[in-house]
């Protein structure tokens, strides 16, 4: 602290003799006027001694300002080095105490980091198996919901169907025929039936089952009034229901009394007829509330048929054409097994034949058999022959292919019996 004391005092020194060479070079320049020169110029002279005086001490100053500030320099690098020494020692502790806190620190981080990770794990996955499974269950039940919404729209789509068709007479009429058209092609072959065939009459048949007599074809009506049907189920009311319920049942029994009329022909149909209705619910409707309507029609031979009782009247049908045609074909049959007979009798001769051969063959066997075994037993005699030594055998002469012929003649015959 004293150094800089007395560096503070040098340079407020300094200062103070730049002012006084700054004041004493003003006067020195400012210009002289008057009588007095002489005494001016010994005043000059006198100020630049003192000017050169004050330079003198100004380079003293500055020399003893320059060894302070030597000496000041130097004793900051002590003072610096001195505390750089003792920093590094201070920062050196901390470092050490640092890095064991910190590593201490980061253990039991770590340690309480893989206890939590190891607890958040566990729920994650328990959670996600949770999820998971809500989510499948939840897919499924979109899956059935979106099914069911498929069929809704499907079934809505067929009910508005449905309702432009059954408010259309003519399209109402397409339907009954195209439904029935779908009933009689896929339970009967298309020898057995024909659509829109003209009568002897001049009446137009929907459909023609063709039958053998008896009983004979069979008419199909398909143009059912469903008008009033219509008007019983949109009826508010039980009056307007009692009304409906009239309308329809004078509908039907006049509707029956056409079909009897006009597609019923002795000799040309069957003494009965069918009246198709397209609809389940209005065959249920005429049972259950219009029993008589039905007994009328029986009286009539008019049979009120609906699409299911339809197809179990149509394979019936196909039993009955099954059965007249196996009658139609029982002389082919016949004839088929009278040439069957035929057949067997040839071959019972020829087996009769066949036995022949093979108790011929079976003979040819037997005396194979029997020389078979001659030949073996003569190899064995010959085999049990001893032959004279080579070496006592005359050497062999060549003769003559017939003196051959003679010694083989003259052999035995190995075929012939003892």
């Amino acid at each position: 602290m004293e150094s800089a004391e007395i560096l503070y005092i040098l340079i407020a020194l300094i200062v103070v003799l730049l002012v006084a060479v700054v004041i004493v070079g003003w006067k020195l320049l400012r210009p002289r006027t008057g009588p007095n020169d002489l005494a001016a110029e010994e005043k000059q002279a006198a100020h630049e001694r003192q000017m050169t005086q004050l330079l003198e001490a100004q380079n003293q100053l500055a020399g003893r300002l320059a060894a302070l500030s030597d000496a000041q320099t130097v004793s900051q690098k002590t003072l610096a080095q001195s505390l750089n020494e003792r920093l590094d020692g201070v920062s050196q502790r901390l470092s050490q105490n640092l890095t064991e806190s910190t590593q201490k620190t980061a253990q039991t981080l770590n340690e309480r980091l893989d206890k939590v990770s190891a607890f958040v794990g566990q729920n994650l996955t328990e959670t996600a198996a949770k999820t998971q499974e809500h989510l499948g269950h939840l897919h499924t039940r979109l899956a059935l919901i979106d099914e069911a919404q498929k069929k809704l729209d499907g079934l809505t789509s067929e009910v508005v169907g449905l309702q432009e068709v059954l408010g259309n007479k003519q399209a109402r009429g397409a339907f009954g025929e195209i439904q029935l058209n779908d009933l009689v092609t896929s339970a009967l072959p298309p020898s057995a039936y024909s659509f829109q065939t003209t009568l002897s009459n001049g009446k137009r048949a929907d459909c023609l089952i063709r039958l053998p007599n008896p009983p004979g074809s069979i008419v199909v009506d398909s143009k059912f009034p469903l008008d009033s049907y219509r008007a019983l189920v949109d009826a508010g009311d039980d009056a307007a229901k009692e009304q409906a319920r009239r309308r329809l049942k004078a509908d039907v029994l006049t509707h029956i009394k056409h079909i009897s009329e006009k597609y019923i022909i002795p000799g040309e149909t069957a003494e009965s007829a069918l009246m198709f209705l397209p609809s389940e619910a209005v065959y249920a409707e005429l049972h259950a509330r219009f029993s008589d309507v039905v007994d009328q029609g029986y009286k009539a031979r008019v049979w009120i048929v609906s699409p299911t009782t339809l197809m179990a009247t149509l394979n019936t049908v196909r039993a009955v054409l099954k059965d007249a045609q196996m009658r139609e074909q029982a002389h082919v049959i016949q004839a088929e097994v009278g040439k069957l007979l035929e057949d067997v009798v040839r071959l019972e001769k020829r087996v009769d034949n066949l036995k022949g051969h093979f108790a011929s063959a079976e003979k040819d066997i037997r005396d194979i058999e029997t020389s078979a075994s001659k030949i073996a037993r003569k190899g064995e005699r010959i085999k049990e022959v001893e032959l004279e030594d080579p070496a006592h055998l005359s050497p062999p002469t060549k003769t003559p292919a017939k003196s051959t012929s003679r010694q083989t003649a003259g052999q035995p015959d190995l075929l012939v019996g003892d």
